[in-house]
């Protein structure tokens, strides 16, 4: 038997404690099917679309974030060069751009091999900080694909921090 055959009962089907999690704290929230939940989340600067979605071939949890922005054919490129950018300074999750629907997406995925459970801290995680870099790179990602300024230039301009009050 291989490993891939072996088989784990689970205790509760991981999406039921993501449904139970978005009960518990309010949130917006919309079951898509038995291995699928969508999450309305509220930004800063745009509003988020996301979804956990559980694949039991890899008993993984995968995660997705996207929002509305929409990249021309013209900005691809400049529009890879900040992903690429952004990406190296992420711990934990990725940017990608889905270049059919000209959409960019923060993904994340929540390994559960041998029948571990998601715990509600793995959950609100997941989400809370794919919602701190999507609003952290938001304005790089509008200033690229809006005003056409460079990769270099429009993440610089996004990290640039203020010191104290005027």
């Amino acid at each position: 038997m291989s490993l891939l055959d072996f088989e784990v009962e689970r205790v509760a089907h991981p999406v039921d404690v993501i449904e139970h999690i978005a009960y518990a704290r309010e949130w917006n929230f919309e079951r898509t099917g038995d291995d699928e939940i969508a999450i309305a989340v509220a930004g800063h600067w745009t509003n988020y679309h996301v979804s956990y979605a559980w694949m039991p071939d890899f008993e993984s949890l995968h995660f997705a974030c996207a929002f509305d922005i929409t990249v021309s054919k013209a900005r691809t490129v400049e529009l890879l060069k900040l992903l690429s950018l952004i990406n190296e300074q992420l711990l934990m999750g990725h940017f990608d751009f889905w270049e059919k629907e000209g959409a960019i997406m923060f993904r994340h995925s929540l390994l559960l091999a041998g029948g571990a459970e998601p715990t509600q801290g793995q959950i609100e995680v997941m989400l809370t900080s794919a919602l701190e870099s999507c609003e952290s790179y938001f304005q790089a990602f509008q200033t690229v694909v809006w005003s056409g300024a460079s990769a270099r230039n429009a993440l610089d301009h996004a990290m640039f921090e203020t010191q104290g009050e005027a």
